[in-house]
């Protein structure tokens, strides 16, 4: 032992060994700590939102449950790297080329996504320009070409987004718009993602206006995909099976589904969500909720708990009306109010909370939880009791309806009270029929909500219950699951 100039001793001054090792983890962890917020600054500076100023303030109601709406839009815009992966000419505006809504359900064990085809006749709501003004509303119009409004090149997400809500009635919570680079980086980062084609495919599939067959794609069979591989993959249109929309969209969701089940497998952890989140964020656009990464990938672990075989893909209840699409209703209406009712396709409950036990005793009045935020009213009435308007006004505007006009009704010897409803607006018909006595629903096309009163109202009654119909089976008989063989189901367009 050596003694140092100030007396003490060598070892007393040295280092033990668990003090050593205590701060080489600390290093570590400072480290650690300074990596992940570097990843963290990195990722939220890829990150791009849109102006929510383009959005409607005139938003459906929320559900009752804790259920979530996000919708995705797969854009084929031409800037920033896109046009080298088939996106088209540089100085063109951007597209919407696919589209589903994606409904989480309270319990976040179930999930479904509901395509909307991009060549769907809807109505197209007021929906804000680059220059601040707004445009008027569309009927009739295209689907897709909501996103074209404004005619920019990055497109116009706002507009969509109020274009599904004005179509379903459902509140949208999120949107995402992915890239055609952004999807391209995400096949990568994954390793690739199994498909199964029903035949070989060439380059004359993919462009139908080569004059040859050109280079062979695909074989037929089962097979994995990345890159530039897989966009031509969800891109074939003309080349498998009836060559429609509908068909590629049938495709696109097997492959979403294939995806799903690689990213599921791998783990939904931290660790494998930041390589992916860092390729998505470089070409997401998102809502300013999901603006940050830790917003981002906090949603993501959210979704950890959904199982493959409870994660559907549908498409919305449709059929031609010529070269385009029309939604086909009732059945539409049955499936956004089942949703909105976080009912599953096959009628379970998922909105994670407990049926209460009856009790005559503290059960309210029906009426004392309706809302009518948001919800437009025109009153008609098919009585000669003109007191029952003045009634049923009041009713209204008490829970906080608006009623935007009153009415004598074409007869005015209606026995029964009937809720009219518009495209997408079932959820709502309902909720107004909950301050109506043995009342009908009727579907009448259109784009509104009319009460038109019989003798029923004045005569009393039990409002009539809110469950929501059933699903379509047109719906159900053609849903995939994310566990599904990549293999079943290869028809790519039959139907409607």
């Amino acid at each position: 032992m050596t003694t140092t100039r100030d007396g003490s001793t060598a070892r007393g001054r040295g280092r033990s060994p668990w003090r050593i090792m205590l701060l080489i983890a600390l290093i570590v962890v400072m480290l650690g700590a300074v990596g992940l917020g570097w990843i963290y600054l990195k990722l939220n500076s890829s990150i791009h939102t849109f102006d929510a100023g383009g959005l409607s303030k005139h938003h459906p109601t929320a559900g009752p449950s804790q259920s979530e709406n996000v919708l995705v839009i797969g854009s084929d815009a031409r800037n920033d790297g896109n046009s080298s992966l088939g996106g088209g000419d540089t100085n063109d505006i951007g597209r919407s080329d696919t589209a589903f809504v994606l409904h989480i359900y309270a319990d976040h064990k179930h999930a479904l996504a509901v395509s909307i085809p991009r060549d769907t006749l809807v109505t197209v709501p007021p929906c804000r320009l680059p220059d601040g003004s707004w445009t008027k509303t569309q009927t009739n119009a295209m689907f897709n070409s909501a996103f074209s409004v404004g005619q920019t090149d990055k497109g116009n997400p706002a507009c969509t987004q109020n274009t599904v809500e004005q179509l379903t009635g459902l509140r949208v919570d999120h949107t995402v718009v992915v890239d055609f680079k952004g999807f391209a980086a995400l096949t990568g980062v994954v390793g690739g993602v199994q498909v199964c084609l029903p035949q070989d495919v060439y380059e004359k599939d993919l462009d139908p206006n080569r004059a040859t067959r050109g280079n062979l794609l695909f074989k037929k069979g089962e097979q994995a995909v990345s890159g530039q591989q897989a966009l031509d993959y969800v891109r074939i249109r003309h080349g498998l099976g009836d060559g429609s929309d509908i068909g590629r969209i049938k495709r696109q969701q097997a492959f979403l589904s294939s995806l799903i089940k690689k990213v599921k497998s791998d783990g939904i952890t931290p660790t494998h969500l930041l390589p992916l989140a860092d390729a998505a964020t470089k070409s997401l656009t998102v809502d300013p909720g999901l603006s940050t990464a830790n917003k981002l990938i906090s949603f993501a672990m959210s979704l950890k708990d959904i199982d493959l075989h409870n994660t559907k893909f549908v498409t919305v209840p449709w059929r031609y009306v010529g070269e385009r699409v029309a939604v086909v209703e009732p059945d539409a209406s049955n499936l956004w109010a089942a949703l909105k009712a976080d009912r599953t396709i096959d009628g379970t409950d998922a909105s994670g909370k407990k049926q209460p036990q009856a009790d005559a005793s503290a059960s309210p009045s029906p009426t004392q939880t309706v809302s009518g935020a948001g919800i437009d009213v025109a009153i008609h009435n098919g009585t000669t009791m003109s007191s029952l308007t003045s009634k049923a006004v009041s009713a209204l505007t008490e829970h906080g309806f608006t009623v935007t006009g009153t009415a004598r009704a074409s007869s005015q010897d209606d026995t029964t009270t009937v809720i009219e409803y518009g495209a997408g607006l079932k959820p709502q018909a309902e909720t107004v029929a909950r301050l109506f006595p043995d009342t009908q629903l009727e579907f009448i096309g259109g784009s509104g909500i009319n009460v038109v009163l019989g003798a029923s109202y004045a005569a009393g009654g039990s409002p009539i219950s809110a469950t929501p119909t059933a699903v379509p089976s047109s719906v159900t008989d053609d849903a995939r699951s994310a566990d599904d063989d990549p293999c079943s189901d290869l028809t790519f367009g039959s139907g409607g």
